[in-house]
């Protein structure tokens, strides 16, 4: 299973990145902007996701992905089951969550992309 940990070593190396806590709730953020977030219980990973891809991603694996709450749907966020997720696969939702929130010369420049 993947641990806070596990995401606090890919997400925090990141340009930009910070760690908060907030109503009990860890958050990494760059400027105000969540990229990633966990449930209280650490047990559930929201992640920045495009709004127009997501229908696709939860409807494929339903069994780890799920729709944020309604409140939440105005967001580009989905929400994984983090007992579901792999090592690979983690990072690579956090770099592409923290992708949407970075200029992107930024995440170029740290990726190595031309």
């Amino acid at each position: 299973m993947i641990t806070v940990e596990d995401v606090r070593r890919v997400a925090l190396p990141l340009p930009r990145a910070y760690e908060v806590l907030v109503r009990d709730r860890i958050k990494f953020r760059v400027g105000s902007l969540v990229f990633v977030a966990f449930s209280r219980d650490e047990t559930l990973m929201g992640f920045g996701f495009p709004r127009e891809e997501r229908e696709h991603l939860v409807s494929s694996r339903p069994e780890t992905f799920r729709l944020p709450s309604p409140g939440d749907m105005r967001y580009q966020w989905v929400v994984a089951d983090m007992a579901a997720l792999d090592p690979d696969e983690m990072e690579e939702l956090v770099i592409d969550a923290w992708r949407m929130c970075v200029p992107k010369g930024v995440a170029r420049e740290f990726l190595g992309e031309d």
